[in-house]
């Protein structure tokens, strides 16, 4: 147990997790048939989780991945980026959003975030077009869907692809339209922390018949059998050919079967989400060294991240001995993230610190506060008490 401010006693005796999976027992059956079953890497199951995707999210398409990374690895090369192409994305995200731009030979451009959602601003977007600008990359950040009217607007002017990174956002929605049906592609994570998990799984959504059939040939090391799309057609019915150079990315049937069950569970996980977000809104609102999230007009947010922006200077300390207070009392915080090209390997390729000072300040200021569909009451309580014991404390 860690010791808590002034060596008090911490507001809990045991350590909770800013996020975990709830796995019940009827995704443990789902499992288990498949393990008993006849396939247990690339078979039916697949298929049935990618309807089931589909289906609920209201697109045409949806492509499983061995994880989300790979998912926009897959993405980017369906729609062509190569060698020295602009790919625009946010600052504000994992590496992997901007990592799987670099597997593509491709170049990483970050446009500044907007102050309030935190997500990509469009006007920064436009900014940083130029005559190799090939995509756009938004990420729904904390489950907050990004601005797309404006960004697909750029997207038509220029002739841009839009990729979007919904790694946080399964179940939000934007004007009306769940995320995964607007943007030419849409990227989901069903790591362990997300929305529903399969273990580790990546999925892709699509209208578009093109890049869905790209992207199946693509995590199947550019391999078909479809005798409609053989160079060589008077081969037997064994016959296959690997027509580019396309990769290992495939999902598990065992996964998919978790998958599916999961999936079933997503309304009451993210109303379970949504009830403790406004139970944090209601207890943090009046507290002047905390801002709430905002929540942009016309969306609904899948809350995958709850975050806090300090002010810090209505505080007598920063952020780090905030984020360690709050840890000896026994509360998983985290912080979500840092700005990418900050990172030493993209200081090696030549990203300056400065290119966007929204990101990096807010950075600074902000801590991710538990958020799962398995905390109970006391747990949300034990988070708001901690929160405010020591804000209090270190309150100017």
């Amino acid at each position: 147990m860690r010791p808590a401010i002034e060596g008090g006693t911490p507001i809990r005796n045991t350590y909770l997790p800013y996020a975990r999976q709830w796995i019940d027992d009827e995704d443990i059956k789902n499992v288990t048939q498949v393990l008993k079953g006849d396939y247990l890497t690339t078979g039916p199951v697949i298929k049935q989780f990618e309807q089931s995707i589909a289906d609920y999210l209201g697109t045409n398409y949806a492509v499983a991945f061995a994880n989300g990374t790979a998912a926009l690895h897959g993405a980017l090369f369906a729609v062509g980026i190569e060698k020295e192409d602009e790919v625009i994305t946010t600052p504000l995200t994992f590496a992997a959003s901007a990592n799987a731009v670099l597997y593509q030979n491709g170049i990483p451009v970050f446009a500044d975030i907007q102050p309030d959602t935190y997500n990509i601003n469009p006007e920064a977007i436009e900014r940083r077009i130029t005559n190799k600008t090939k995509a756009i990359l938004p990420v729904d950040f904390t489950g907050q869907p990004v601005d797309l009217a404006p960004i697909l607007t750029i997207a038509r002017e220029y002739d841009l692809v839009v990729i979007e990174d919904a790694a946080h956002a399964l179940g939000a929605a934007y004007k009306g339209q769940k995320i995964g049906s607007i943007s030419d592609m849409t990227m989901f994570s069903f790591h362990p922390v997300k929305h529903i998990t399969t273990g580790e799984g990546g999925m892709i959504t699509t209208n578009r018949r093109d890049l869905y059939e790209r992207l199946i040939q693509f995590r199947n090391h550019g391999i078909t059998r479809d005798t409609e799309k053989l160079l060589n057609k008077n081969q037997g019915n064994w016959y296959y050919e690997m027509q580019f150079l396309g990769y290992n990315y495939r999902m598990t049937d065992i996964q998919a079967a978790l998958g599916i069950s999961q999936l079933s569970k997503i309304t009451r996980f993210n109303l379970i989400r949504q009830r403790i977000v406004k139970r944090y809104n209601e207890a943090f609102k009046e507290i002047k060294q905390i801002q709430i999230p905002y929540q942009l007009p016309d969306t609904t947010s899948s809350w995958h991240l709850y975050i806090i922006r300090l002010h810090l200077d209505k505080l007598t300390i920063g952020r780090k001995q905030i984020f360690e207070a709050l840890q000896k009392e026994n509360i998983g915080v985290n912080v979500h993230y840092i700005p990418v090209y900050t990172h030493p390997y993209y200081q090696k390729l030549g990203y300056e610190l400065g290119t966007c000072p929204h990101a990096e300040q807010l950075y600074e200021e902000i801590i991710t506060l538990p958020l799962f569909p398995m905390m109970a009451e006391q747990d949300v309580e034990d988070v708001i008490k901690a929160v405010k014991k020591v804000i209090t404390y270190y309150a100017k």
